[in-house]
């Protein structure tokens, strides 16, 4: 019902829903630059170049919501977003959550790789288990917890995650032993990479 009734106002003062993400509005108000508004339930966004305009937008939003503005965005869904104004950068990374995932699955001492899975490592239903004793061996196994836990910073901040988790997921229903070292490989890359993230950077020079 929030969403429905933010989402009735936000059209009637001339915002474009976007058609890839429905909590993504955008809108050219009054110059040829456009202002994004990204909500995530009761958290919003508000980008433009023009902090004028995002002034009159955030008054116009009061008007109708009651709403408390926190002023810069520093962090939102476990992303730290840090800026370098001088270098015209953004960085969106997510080192303290990903120390979290390292830890919780008694991976924070590991010995660090410096590749999400070694090339010799080749997974395949082969590797699942078969018997009784295989399958109360994985039973306790938190397999498919590490790979949404990690998957969740793949969509966010590391795409270099992409590949690994992809492979591995393939085989949550019935993950194996080799599966499974697969995903401790992987959590001792993150060991490594903890604060690897997006960058954001402005160039001048036309390609």
């Amino acid at each position: 019902q929030w969403y429905k009734r933010f989402d009735a106002y936000v059209l009637k003062i001339g915002f474009k829903r976007s058609e890839f993400d429905a909590c993504l509005y955008f809108n050219d108000m009054k110059s040829g630059c456009e202002v994004y508004l990204l909500l995530y339930v009761d958290d919003m966004l508000l980008a433009r170049s023009s902090k004028s305009q995002i002034n009159e937008l955030k008054d116009l939003l009061k008007s109708e919501f009651d709403m408390k503005d926190l002023g810069n965005v520093r962090k939102i869904l476990r992303m730290v977003i840090t800026r370098n104004r001088a270098e015209n950068k953004l960085t969106i990374s997510q080192e303290a959550y990903l120390n979290k995932v390292v830890t919780k699955f008694g991976m924070k001492d590991s010995k660090i790789v410096n590749v999400p899975l070694a090339s010799h490592m080749n997974f395949s239903r082969d590797h699942s288990p078969k018997s009784e004793s295989e399958l109360k061996e994985m039973e306790n196994v938190p397999y498919a917890n590490a790979i949404g836990s990690v998957m969740f910073s793949m969509i966010t901040t590391r795409p270099d995650l992409a590949f690994s988790i992809s492979l591995l997921s393939r085989f949550m229903s019935n993950p194996g032993k080799p599966h499974w070292a697969g995903m401790k490989w992987l959590l001792r890359y993150l060991v490594g990479t903890l604060n690897l993230g997006l960058v954001y950077e402005k160039r001048s020079e036309k390609l």
